[in-house]
């Protein structure tokens, strides 16, 4: 029995050793970075732009993978069940990390799942409109939903996301009843406003600007406070709507019980990809903000997040369920 005890003692001494070297050596093997939105958007975009850099940081090839649907939910339910050892991360969104939790009450997930590691970036959303629309400024988008009440839609990438916020929003302060039509991103939002299905969209300039460079939509307004310093030229919808201001940001996070100290490498290298000047630049040709935060300034940062949507989502009357 003597003899029996001390082997499988010595058996779990060498499971526990090689456990420990294999921390060490990490990462050995490829990361993936679960992405909770339809391929083409913003996230997936910003993921694949910080990730390439921070691949070279790690040493490893970062797989980026889209799953769109749900609000983020079907994505973050992916990422919530994978191992907890480093190879597999989320790209947080405002909607996963900050708008359902603020608004849904029967979440898959929770803060325990999730380790906020660092912001990536932030944009102020622009409005977009189906060119055919005839509505050449913000004004003239207001008049003709005030003409037409219930008729004309707008798009998001599912319920709670920034579009969707940022629709039931200009609803509220502008007094207008745009109809809300969610999709599983907002690539496939932006080909249905092109097509004419829907009439309008409020989404990231990411998304955007390319489409309104060539054309195929009109670009009204930025949603930010101020005018944005790399589209000046775009007036803000507070211009014409007084009070209105709404900005959609991204950032990485780790599954909840991954090692410390895999945190912290993790971090190191995504922050580290963030302030080198060729991803500021990728992002900025975008219209987006690189930035990069340590884990408890992204973590305070979510929680102010949630306050603030939740008292959105009151005065716009979003129910999630």
């Amino acid at each position: 029995m003597r003899a029996l005890i001390l082997a499988i003692a010595a058996l779990g001494l060498a499971a526990a050793s090689a456990a420990a070297a294999a921390a060490e050596n990490y990462p050995t093997k490829p990361l993936r970075v679960i992405v909770p939105t339809a391929p083409g958007g913003s996230p997936d975009t910003v993921a694949r732009i910080v990730t390439e850099r921070a691949a070279a940081i790690i040493g490893q090839p970062i797989v980026v993978d889209a799953r769109g649907g749900g609000g983020g939910l079907v994505g973050a339910s992916i990422a919530m069940n994978a191992a907890p050892d480093g190879y597999t991360l989320m790209m947080g969104t405002s909607t996963v990390l900050a708008s359902q939790p603020a608004l849904n009450q029967s979440l898959p997930y929770t803060d325990k799942h999730f380790i906020p590691l660092t912001r990536a970036a932030y944009v102020a959303n622009v409005v977009t409109v189906n060119p055919g629309l005839g509505a050449n400024n913000v004004a003239d988008l207001v008049k003709l939903l005030k003409e037409k009440p219930g008729q004309l839609h707008y798009g998001s990438a599912g319920v709670a996301t920034p579009a969707h916020l940022a629709g039931a929003m200009f609803n509220v302060l502008a007094g207008v009843k745009g109809v809300h039509v969610p999709y599983k991103g907002a690539a496939p939002a932006m080909i249905d406003m092109i097509g004419g299905q829907i009439q309008y969209l409020i989404t990231s300039p990411i998304v955007a600007l390319p489409h309104g460079k060539a054309g195929r939509i009109r670009i009204l307004a930025t949603t930010g406070a101020k005018r944005d310093p790399l589209i000046p030229g775009l007036p803000t919808v507070a211009e014409t709507v007084p009070g209105y201001e709404i900005v959609q940001w991204w950032g990485f996070v780790a599954l909840g019980g991954t090692p410390k100290h895999i945190q912290q490498r993790l971090h190191a290298a995504l922050t580290a990809a963030l302030q080198t000047d060729d991803v500021k630049r990728k992002l900025a040709r975008l219209g987006a903000q690189a930035m990069s935060e340590s884990p408890a300034e992204f973590s305070a940062f979510i929680k102010q997040e949630r306050a603030r949507i939740a008292r959105v989502g009151k005065e716009a009357g979003i129910v999630i369920n």
